[in-house]
């Protein structure tokens, strides 16, 4: 069996591919993406957002199994921001900023850290630093969604970035029981507990009970 993603994020792809080869599944970047519209994220949920883009891009690439994700941080004291906006956060609130245009993925994940911890530094020092992961996938074939899942992971929140793997928040999502962040845990070590290994999982599983995928 094979999946597409339609995911432009090589972190992200990578992370899928490598999870499903023991379950026989291949996974692979869906073709011609960068040519189809992108579909607009206007939902209020990250699996409202994950079940349009699998719907968008499966009618763009008939007859495939195509899977979206939908995925980013919650920050319970800032009332679950950054939430459905976790990539866009920072642009989100300086909009006006020629800097943001353009960015390369590394810059505009340094510039959402910088923002998340500049808006925690403007609450109280006993303020809570708690925060979760979520993801939320969807598969899709011909416009129509044939398989859900959702993980999701807590955490704290550091003061200060640390490791250089990963992607997005990880450098400042810090797992106390592994003292570590998820920008410092190797790959197959962050999969295993990760919001989106826990989804893909639930996924792949989903997919092998199913016949006639």
């Amino acid at each position: 069996m094979t999946l597409y993603s339609a995911t432009s994020n090589p972190g992200k792809l990578a992370e899928f591919a490598d999870a499903a080869q023991p379950s026989g599944i291949t996974v692979l970047a869906l073709p011609g993406l960068d040519a189809i519209p992108e579909p607009e994220e206007n939902a209020t949920t990250f699996q409202g957002n994950a079940d349009i883009k699998a719907v968008a891009y499966s009618l763009a690439s008939p007859g495939l199994l195509v899977f979206a994700d939908d995925s980013g941080l919650e920050v319970p004291v800032l009332g679950n921001l950054p939430g459905v906006r976790s990539a866009r956060f920072a642009q989100d609130h300086h909009p006006h900023d020629p800097s943001h245009q353009a960015l390369p993925q590394s810059s505009r994940d340094q510039r959402n850290n910088a923002y998340l911890l500049q808006r925690l530094a403007d609450l109280p020092s006993s303020a809570s630093r708690a925060a979760r992961f979520v993801c939320c996938l969807s598969m899709a074939r011909d416009g129509e969604i044939l398989l859900r899942s959702q993980g999701s992971v807590t955490g704290e929140l550091l003061h200060a970035p640390r490791g250089s793997d990963g992607f997005g928040y990880d450098p400042l999502f810090y797992i106390p029981s592994l003292q570590r962040t998820f920008a410092e845990l190797p790959r197959q070590a962050k999969w295993q507990i990760s919001h989106r290994g826990i989804a893909f999982r639930s996924l792949l599983e989903q997919c092998n009970s199913r016949i006639g995928l």
